[in-house]
């Protein structure tokens, strides 16, 4: 009988050991997704969208003919800023970047809200290609994978 006990004792121990690494398994995949997908303003884009990005992007739309100096305008929650920035840089469509920067907070940023954004990129017209990416990075000085994410809008050149 004391064997039956032990036994039962040691397979409920491990079941809800199992069941806690499944839970917290499952919330790291949704709290820490790296993330590349149109432009949260993109028509179309459900709710769920805009909130698993973390960020909304006002200006520029999803294919919009950019010229310099860009303008970008948007909302981010709190954890995607540090120290109340994050990066942003334009690519050509070959990859080659054309401008480095950052997008910054126009509020509190340490919150889980909503905050809202501004940045400017000055750039020279790429001297082949008519379209590119305007990658917007969530700051993560820890550097871990987890902590990362990403929105690429697609962009068009004059």
């Amino acid at each position: 009988m004391a064997m039956k006990l032990k036994l039962l004792f040691w397979l409920a121990g491990f079941s809800l050991l199992l069941a806690i690494g499944i839970f917290f398994w499952q919330q790291e995949a949704v709290i820490a997704p790296t993330i590349e997908q149109p432009a949260s303003s993109t028509p179309g884009a459900t709710a769920e969208q805009k909130l698993a990005v973390g960020l909304r992007v006002a200006e520029p739309t999803l294919n919009q003919v950019v010229e310099s100096p860009l303008k970008i305008k948007g909302e981010a929650q709190g954890f995607w800023f540090f120290e109340a920035v994050f990066p942003i840089k334009l690519l050509d469509e070959a990859g080659h970047e054309l401008a480095r920067g950052t997008a910054r907070a126009q509020g509190d940023w340490m919150t889980e809200d909503f905050v809202p954004f501004t940045a400017e990129l000055k750039f020279k017209q790429p001297l082949s290609g008519s379209t590119g990416k305007l990658i917007l990075s969530k700051d993560n000085p820890s550097g871990l994978p987890a902590n990362e994410g990403r929105l690429a809008i697609p962009v068009k050149f004059k």
